[in-house]
Protein backbone atom coordinates (compact mmCIF):
# COMPACT_ATOMS: atom_id res chain seq x y z
CA UNK A 1 0.00 0.00 0.00
CA UNK A 2 2.49 2.35 0.91
CA UNK A 3 4.52 2.31 -2.94
CA UNK A 4 1.00 2.80 -4.11
CA UNK A 5 0.13 5.53 -2.35
CA UNK A 6 2.50 8.35 -0.59
CA UNK A 7 -0.10 11.44 0.21
CA UNK A 8 -3.98 11.23 1.02
CA UNK A 9 -6.33 14.50 0.93
CA UNK A 10 -8.45 13.79 3.43
CA UNK A 11 -11.76 15.86 4.20
CA UNK A 12 -11.55 16.69 7.51
CA UNK A 13 -13.55 18.22 10.19
CA UNK A 14 -12.10 17.80 13.15
CA UNK A 15 -14.90 15.71 14.69
CA UNK A 16 -14.67 11.79 15.72
CA UNK A 17 -14.65 9.96 12.36
CA UNK A 18 -12.21 11.81 10.16
CA UNK A 19 -10.11 12.01 13.54
CA UNK A 20 -10.12 7.88 13.79
CA UNK A 21 -9.90 8.45 9.82
CA UNK A 22 -6.67 10.10 9.67
CA UNK A 23 -4.58 8.44 12.25
CA UNK A 24 -6.16 5.04 10.57
CA UNK A 25 -4.58 6.34 7.10
CA UNK A 26 -1.52 6.82 8.83
CA UNK A 27 -1.14 3.72 10.14
CA UNK A 28 -3.40 1.17 7.36
CA UNK A 29 -1.05 3.24 3.92
CA UNK A 30 2.38 4.81 5.71
CA UNK A 31 1.05 8.13 4.19
CA UNK A 32 1.44 11.58 4.82
CA UNK A 33 -2.16 12.69 4.88
CA UNK A 34 -3.07 16.36 3.69
CA UNK A 35 -6.30 17.78 5.49
CA UNK A 36 -8.62 19.51 3.67
CA UNK A 37 -11.47 21.64 6.07
CA UNK A 38 -14.26 23.61 3.95
CA UNK A 39 -15.88 26.41 5.22
CA UNK A 40 -18.98 26.39 4.01
CA UNK A 41 -21.21 28.53 6.46
CA UNK A 42 -21.52 25.43 9.15
CA UNK A 43 -21.30 28.54 11.73
CA UNK A 44 -18.77 26.92 14.07
CA UNK A 45 -15.28 27.98 14.29
CA UNK A 46 -12.77 25.90 12.52
CA UNK A 47 -9.74 26.83 13.96
CA UNK A 48 -10.06 24.14 16.33
CA UNK A 49 -10.23 21.40 13.32
CA UNK A 50 -6.86 23.00 12.14
CA UNK A 51 -5.21 22.92 15.73
CA UNK A 52 -6.68 18.99 15.74
CA UNK A 53 -4.78 18.43 13.26
CA UNK A 54 -1.36 19.89 14.05
CA UNK A 55 -1.80 18.29 16.98
CA UNK A 56 -1.56 15.34 14.91
CA UNK A 57 1.04 16.03 13.33
CA UNK A 58 -0.16 17.17 10.26
CA UNK A 59 2.10 18.96 8.04
CA UNK A 60 -0.41 20.21 5.14
CA UNK A 61 -3.75 21.80 6.21
CA UNK A 62 -5.66 23.56 3.95
CA UNK A 63 -9.14 25.30 5.80
CA UNK A 64 -10.82 27.47 2.88
CA UNK A 65 -13.77 29.68 2.70
CA UNK A 66 -15.85 28.51 0.52
CA UNK A 67 -18.99 30.32 1.60
CA UNK A 68 -19.80 32.42 -1.39
CA UNK A 69 -19.27 29.78 -4.07
CA UNK A 70 -21.20 27.19 -2.27
CA UNK A 71 -24.25 29.73 -2.43
CA UNK A 72 -23.84 31.69 -5.72
CA UNK A 73 -22.88 28.44 -7.83
CA UNK A 74 -24.42 25.35 -6.25
CA UNK A 75 -27.18 26.37 -3.94
CA UNK A 76 -28.74 29.21 -6.06
CA UNK A 77 -28.89 27.22 -9.35
CA UNK A 78 -30.45 24.63 -8.13
CA UNK A 79 -32.98 26.59 -6.14
CA UNK A 80 -34.08 27.96 -9.50
CA UNK A 81 -34.98 24.40 -10.37
CA UNK A 82 -37.16 24.79 -7.38
CA UNK A 83 -35.80 21.05 -6.73
CA UNK A 84 -36.98 19.53 -3.73
CA UNK A 85 -36.59 15.46 -3.01
CA UNK A 86 -39.34 13.09 -2.21
CA UNK A 87 -41.37 16.15 -1.79
CA UNK A 88 -40.40 17.71 1.09
CA UNK A 89 -36.12 17.44 1.80
CA UNK A 90 -34.37 20.94 0.20
CA UNK A 91 -30.85 18.67 -0.19
CA UNK A 92 -28.86 20.64 1.96
CA UNK A 93 -26.42 18.04 2.42
CA UNK A 94 -26.20 17.02 -0.99
CA UNK A 95 -25.64 20.06 -2.78
CA UNK A 96 -22.33 20.35 -0.50
CA UNK A 97 -20.60 17.46 -1.29
CA UNK A 98 -20.03 18.24 -5.20
CA UNK A 99 -17.75 21.48 -4.08
CA UNK A 100 -15.87 19.60 -0.95
CA UNK A 101 -15.50 16.66 -3.80
CA UNK A 102 -14.26 19.70 -6.41
CA UNK A 103 -11.81 21.41 -3.60
CA UNK A 104 -10.57 17.76 -2.96
CA UNK A 105 -9.65 17.09 -6.11
CA UNK A 106 -7.76 20.58 -6.91
CA UNK A 107 -5.83 19.92 -3.46
CA UNK A 108 -4.76 16.27 -4.29
CA UNK A 109 -3.35 18.22 -7.69
CA UNK A 110 -1.66 20.98 -6.04
CA UNK A 111 0.27 18.38 -3.46
CA UNK A 112 0.71 16.04 -5.80
CA UNK A 113 -1.34 13.74 -3.74
CA UNK A 114 -2.32 10.14 -5.48
CA UNK A 115 -5.29 9.40 -2.98
CA UNK A 116 -8.49 11.15 -1.76
CA UNK A 117 -10.12 10.29 1.13
CA UNK A 118 -14.01 10.76 2.66
CA UNK A 119 -15.58 9.91 6.31
CA UNK A 120 -18.78 9.01 4.40
CA UNK A 121 -19.92 5.43 5.18
CA UNK A 122 -20.73 2.31 3.31
CA UNK A 123 -24.54 2.84 4.07
CA UNK A 124 -25.03 6.16 3.18
CA UNK A 125 -25.58 8.56 0.47
CA UNK A 126 -22.14 10.93 0.68
CA UNK A 127 -19.99 8.31 -0.15
CA UNK A 128 -21.67 7.99 -3.46
CA UNK A 129 -21.71 12.01 -3.83
CA UNK A 130 -17.93 12.49 -3.33
CA UNK A 131 -17.03 9.70 -5.27
CA UNK A 132 -18.80 10.37 -8.58
CA UNK A 133 -17.58 14.28 -8.10
CA UNK A 134 -14.10 13.06 -7.68
CA UNK A 135 -13.73 10.38 -10.94
CA UNK A 136 -15.80 13.08 -12.80
CA UNK A 137 -13.10 15.51 -12.24
CA UNK A 138 -9.96 12.95 -11.94
CA UNK A 139 -11.33 9.70 -13.86
CA UNK A 140 -7.27 8.03 -12.73
CA UNK A 141 -7.69 9.73 -8.75
CA UNK A 142 -7.60 6.77 -6.01
CA UNK A 143 -10.57 6.82 -3.43
CA UNK A 144 -10.14 5.13 0.05
CA UNK A 145 -13.12 4.99 1.91
CA UNK A 146 -12.17 3.28 5.43
CA UNK A 147 -15.60 2.84 6.28
CA UNK A 148 -15.46 0.08 3.40
CA UNK A 149 -12.20 -1.24 4.58
CA UNK A 150 -11.99 -1.48 8.65
CA UNK A 151 -13.44 -3.26 11.24
CA UNK A 152 -14.59 -0.07 12.94
CA UNK A 153 -18.24 -0.45 11.56
CA UNK A 154 -20.15 1.14 14.85
CA UNK A 155 -19.52 4.10 16.41
CA UNK A 156 -18.59 1.96 19.86
CA UNK A 157 -15.77 0.61 17.83
CA UNK A 158 -14.53 4.43 16.63
CA UNK A 159 -15.16 5.82 20.49
CA UNK A 160 -12.71 2.75 21.88
CA UNK A 161 -10.25 3.16 18.64
CA UNK A 162 -10.20 6.87 19.50
CA UNK A 163 -9.39 6.62 23.34
CA UNK A 164 -7.15 3.77 22.87
CA UNK A 165 -4.75 6.51 20.65
CA UNK A 166 -5.61 9.11 22.71
CA UNK A 167 -7.62 11.00 20.07
CA UNK A 168 -9.93 13.56 21.67
CA UNK A 169 -13.22 13.42 21.11
CA UNK A 170 -16.42 15.79 21.02
CA UNK A 171 -19.61 15.44 23.76
CA UNK A 172 -22.62 16.75 23.75
CA UNK A 173 -24.69 18.25 26.47
CA UNK A 174 -25.40 15.00 28.37
CA UNK A 175 -21.42 13.82 27.86
CA UNK A 176 -22.51 11.71 25.42
CA UNK A 177 -21.11 11.32 21.61
CA UNK A 178 -23.19 13.53 19.75
CA UNK A 179 -25.76 13.15 17.19
CA UNK A 180 -23.81 12.90 14.04
CA UNK A 181 -25.03 16.07 11.65
CA UNK A 182 -23.82 18.19 8.94
CA UNK A 183 -24.03 21.86 8.57
CA UNK A 184 -23.61 24.19 6.11
CA UNK A 185 -25.18 27.48 5.29
CA UNK A 186 -28.16 26.03 3.64
CA UNK A 187 -29.18 23.24 6.40
CA UNK A 188 -28.13 21.07 9.29
CA UNK A 189 -28.93 17.45 9.67
CA UNK A 190 -29.41 15.27 12.59
CA UNK A 191 -29.01 11.36 12.43
CA UNK A 192 -28.38 8.39 14.73
CA UNK A 193 -28.98 8.28 18.54
CA UNK A 194 -32.85 8.04 19.30
CA UNK A 195 -33.85 8.99 16.02
CA UNK A 196 -33.23 5.69 14.84
CA UNK A 197 -36.53 4.87 15.91
CA UNK A 198 -38.85 6.45 13.50
CA UNK A 199 -41.81 6.77 16.06
CA UNK A 200 -39.22 8.83 18.86
CA UNK A 201 -39.60 12.67 18.51
CA UNK A 202 -36.64 14.33 18.27
CA UNK A 203 -35.64 16.30 22.14
CA UNK A 204 -36.12 20.07 21.26
CA UNK A 205 -32.71 20.45 23.03
CA UNK A 206 -30.75 18.80 19.81
CA UNK A 207 -32.41 22.07 16.82
CA UNK A 208 -29.87 24.47 16.71
CA UNK A 209 -30.85 26.86 14.00
CA UNK A 210 -34.81 27.25 15.15
CA UNK A 211 -37.00 28.27 17.79
CA UNK A 212 -39.95 25.32 18.28
CA UNK A 213 -42.67 27.18 15.88
CA UNK A 214 -45.23 27.00 19.17
CA UNK A 215 -42.05 29.61 21.00
CA UNK A 216 -42.14 31.51 17.95
CA UNK A 217 -43.07 35.35 18.06
CA UNK A 218 -47.22 35.90 18.56
CA UNK A 219 -46.60 38.40 15.82
CA UNK A 220 -45.91 38.12 12.08
CA UNK A 221 -42.56 39.66 10.36
CA UNK A 222 -42.87 40.98 6.73
CA UNK A 223 -39.75 40.75 4.80
CA UNK A 224 -39.17 41.75 0.46
CA UNK A 225 -37.14 39.50 -1.21
CA UNK A 226 -35.89 41.54 -4.66
CA UNK A 227 -34.68 38.74 -7.59
CA UNK A 228 -32.82 39.29 -10.81
CA UNK A 229 -32.80 36.12 -12.84
CA UNK A 230 -34.39 33.99 -10.40
CA UNK A 231 -32.05 34.52 -7.73
CA UNK A 232 -31.92 36.86 -4.64
CA UNK A 233 -30.19 39.99 -4.20
CA UNK A 234 -31.79 41.94 -1.37
CA UNK A 235 -33.90 41.57 1.63
CA UNK A 236 -36.22 45.20 2.23
CA UNK A 237 -34.06 46.61 -0.53
CA UNK A 238 -30.71 45.99 0.95
CA UNK A 239 -28.38 44.18 -1.65
CA UNK A 240 -26.53 41.28 -0.39
CA UNK A 241 -24.11 38.75 -1.53
CA UNK A 242 -25.45 35.29 -1.69
CA UNK A 243 -23.71 33.80 1.52
CA UNK A 244 -24.65 37.08 3.08
CA UNK A 245 -28.12 36.80 2.00
CA UNK A 246 -28.70 33.36 2.57
CA UNK A 247 -27.02 34.07 5.75
CA UNK A 248 -29.76 36.53 6.96
CA UNK A 249 -32.80 34.50 5.80
CA UNK A 250 -31.84 31.42 8.31
CA UNK A 251 -31.76 34.17 11.45
CA UNK A 252 -34.96 35.50 9.94
CA UNK A 253 -36.54 32.11 9.15
CA UNK A 254 -34.67 30.45 12.56
CA UNK A 255 -36.45 33.36 14.91
CA UNK A 256 -40.14 32.24 13.70
CA UNK A 257 -39.66 28.80 14.11
CA UNK A 258 -39.43 27.95 10.31
CA UNK A 259 -37.85 25.11 8.26
CA UNK A 260 -38.10 22.10 10.57
CA UNK A 261 -38.61 18.85 8.78
CA UNK A 262 -38.78 15.43 10.08
CA UNK A 263 -38.79 12.50 7.40
CA UNK A 264 -37.70 9.15 6.52
CA UNK A 265 -36.28 9.06 3.01
CA UNK A 266 -35.18 6.81 0.35
CA UNK A 267 -31.31 6.30 -0.12
CA UNK A 268 -30.03 6.29 -3.53
CA UNK A 269 -28.34 2.96 -2.16
CA UNK A 270 -31.61 1.27 -1.33
CA UNK A 271 -32.45 1.59 2.13
CA UNK A 272 -34.85 3.83 4.28
CA UNK A 273 -33.32 6.42 6.88
CA UNK A 274 -34.96 8.70 8.99
CA UNK A 275 -33.47 12.49 9.39
CA UNK A 276 -34.44 15.97 11.04
CA UNK A 277 -33.73 18.80 9.35
CA UNK A 278 -33.32 22.43 9.97
CA UNK A 279 -33.35 24.84 6.52
CA UNK A 280 -34.58 28.21 7.44
CA UNK A 281 -33.69 30.17 5.22
CA UNK A 282 -33.97 27.71 2.30
CA UNK A 283 -37.37 27.49 3.71
CA UNK A 284 -38.34 31.10 2.95
CA UNK A 285 -36.88 31.66 -0.36
CA UNK A 286 -38.43 28.53 -2.12
CA UNK A 287 -41.39 30.22 -0.84
CA UNK A 288 -40.71 33.14 -2.26
CA UNK A 289 -38.98 31.92 -5.56
CA UNK A 290 -42.70 30.42 -6.16
CA UNK A 291 -44.35 33.13 -5.60
CA UNK A 292 -42.48 35.57 -8.06
CA UNK A 293 -42.73 32.25 -10.57
CA UNK A 294 -46.18 32.62 -10.51
CA UNK A 295 -46.76 36.00 -12.13
CA UNK A 296 -43.32 36.00 -14.43
CA UNK A 297 -43.38 32.44 -15.80
CA UNK A 298 -45.46 30.99 -18.57
CA UNK A 299 -47.52 28.66 -17.61
CA UNK A 300 -46.47 26.05 -20.66
CA UNK A 301 -42.49 26.71 -19.03
CA UNK A 302 -44.00 26.90 -15.26
CA UNK A 303 -45.92 23.93 -15.83
CA UNK A 304 -42.43 21.72 -17.45
CA UNK A 305 -40.62 23.29 -14.73
CA UNK A 306 -42.64 21.03 -12.20
CA UNK A 307 -42.22 17.86 -14.31
CA UNK A 308 -38.75 18.74 -14.72
CA UNK A 309 -37.75 19.45 -10.81
CA UNK A 310 -38.17 15.93 -9.53
CA UNK A 311 -35.81 14.38 -11.69
CA UNK A 312 -33.61 17.20 -11.17
CA UNK A 313 -33.57 17.07 -7.50
CA UNK A 314 -33.12 12.91 -7.67
CA UNK A 315 -29.90 13.65 -9.79
CA UNK A 316 -28.68 15.91 -7.07
CA UNK A 317 -29.79 13.52 -4.35
CA UNK A 318 -27.73 10.82 -5.78
CA UNK A 319 -24.35 12.70 -6.40
CA UNK A 320 -24.45 13.45 -10.66
CA UNK A 321 -24.08 17.27 -9.96
CA UNK A 322 -20.82 16.93 -12.70
CA UNK A 323 -22.89 14.67 -14.99
CA UNK A 324 -24.46 15.59 -18.54
CA UNK A 325 -27.93 15.41 -17.63
CA UNK A 326 -27.69 17.90 -14.98
CA UNK A 327 -25.90 20.06 -17.00
CA UNK A 328 -27.93 19.80 -19.47
CA UNK A 329 -31.19 20.58 -17.25
CA UNK A 330 -29.54 23.45 -15.64
CA UNK A 331 -29.31 25.07 -19.05
CA UNK A 332 -32.96 24.89 -19.64
CA UNK A 333 -33.81 25.91 -16.67
CA UNK A 334 -31.58 28.83 -16.47
CA UNK A 335 -33.07 30.15 -19.45
CA UNK A 336 -36.61 29.92 -17.65
CA UNK A 337 -35.45 32.56 -15.27
CA UNK A 338 -34.56 35.18 -17.48
CA UNK A 339 -37.75 37.14 -16.76
CA UNK A 340 -37.83 36.06 -13.15
CA UNK A 341 -37.30 39.46 -12.08
CA UNK A 342 -38.94 41.06 -8.89
CA UNK A 343 -40.15 41.60 -5.41
CA UNK A 344 -41.87 39.06 -3.39
CA UNK A 345 -43.41 39.91 0.15
CA UNK A 346 -43.29 37.29 2.85
CA UNK A 347 -45.18 36.75 6.13
CA UNK A 348 -42.70 35.13 8.81
CA UNK A 349 -45.03 33.47 11.65
CA UNK A 350 -45.15 30.80 13.74
CA UNK A 351 -43.04 28.50 11.37
CA UNK A 352 -44.73 29.11 8.39
CA UNK A 353 -43.66 31.56 5.22
CA UNK A 354 -46.59 32.70 3.46
CA UNK A 355 -46.24 35.01 0.41
CA UNK A 356 -48.76 38.01 0.67
CA UNK A 357 -47.50 39.75 -2.35
CA UNK A 358 -45.38 39.96 -5.85
CA UNK A 359 -44.87 42.11 -7.99
CA UNK A 360 -42.21 42.85 -11.46
CA UNK A 361 -41.50 44.63 -14.74
CA UNK A 362 -41.90 41.17 -16.18
CA UNK A 363 -45.33 40.09 -14.82
CA UNK A 364 -47.15 38.01 -16.74
CA UNK A 365 -50.68 38.61 -14.39
CA UNK A 366 -53.20 41.37 -16.44
CA UNK A 367 -55.88 42.41 -13.93
CA UNK A 368 -57.69 43.51 -17.36
CA UNK A 369 -58.18 39.87 -18.21
CA UNK A 370 -58.43 38.70 -14.54
CA UNK A 371 -60.89 40.54 -13.53
CA UNK A 372 -64.47 39.04 -12.28
CA UNK A 373 -65.75 42.80 -12.95
CA UNK A 374 -66.64 43.42 -16.32
CA UNK A 375 -64.01 43.46 -19.03
CA UNK A 376 -63.49 44.84 -22.79
CA UNK A 377 -60.82 42.51 -23.81
CA UNK A 378 -62.10 38.77 -23.01
CA UNK A 379 -65.05 37.92 -24.97
CA UNK A 380 -67.12 34.88 -22.29
CA UNK A 381 -69.01 33.32 -25.26
CA UNK A 382 -65.84 32.12 -26.30
CA UNK A 383 -65.39 29.63 -23.57
CA UNK A 384 -68.31 27.64 -25.33
CA UNK A 385 -66.29 26.64 -28.55
CA UNK A 386 -62.95 26.02 -26.43
CA UNK A 387 -64.84 23.39 -23.74
CA UNK A 388 -66.66 21.96 -26.83
CA UNK A 389 -63.83 21.04 -28.76
CA UNK A 390 -61.81 19.68 -25.00
CA UNK A 391 -64.93 17.62 -24.74
CA UNK A 392 -64.99 15.87 -27.80
CA UNK A 393 -63.13 12.77 -27.04
CA UNK A 394 -64.99 12.66 -23.71
CA UNK A 395 -68.44 12.16 -25.55
CA UNK A 396 -67.12 9.84 -28.34
CA UNK A 397 -66.06 7.57 -25.40
CA UNK A 398 -69.06 8.30 -23.82
CA UNK A 399 -71.28 7.44 -27.15
CA UNK A 400 -68.95 4.22 -27.58
CA UNK A 401 -69.82 3.08 -23.78
CA UNK A 402 -73.43 3.97 -24.18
Amino acid sequence: MADSVNKVVLAYSGGLDTSVILHWLRETYEADVVTFTADLGQGEELEPARLKAESMGVEEIFIDDLREEFVRDYVFPMFRANAIYEGVYLLGTSIARPLIAKRQIEIAEATGAQAVSHGATGKGNDQIRFELGYYALNPNIKVIAPWREWDLNSRTKLLQYAEERQIPIAKDKRGEAPYSTDANLLHISYEGKALEDPWVEADEDMYTRSVAPEDAPNKAEYIEIAFEKGDPVAINDVRMSPATLLEKLNTLGGTHGIGRLDMVENRFIGMKSRGVYETPGGTVLFAARRGLESITLDKGAMHLKDEIAPKYAEIVYNGFWFAPEREMLQAAIDASQKRVNGVVRVKLLKGVASVVGRKSPNSLYNADYATFEADTVYDQKDAEGFIKLNALRLRIAGLVDK
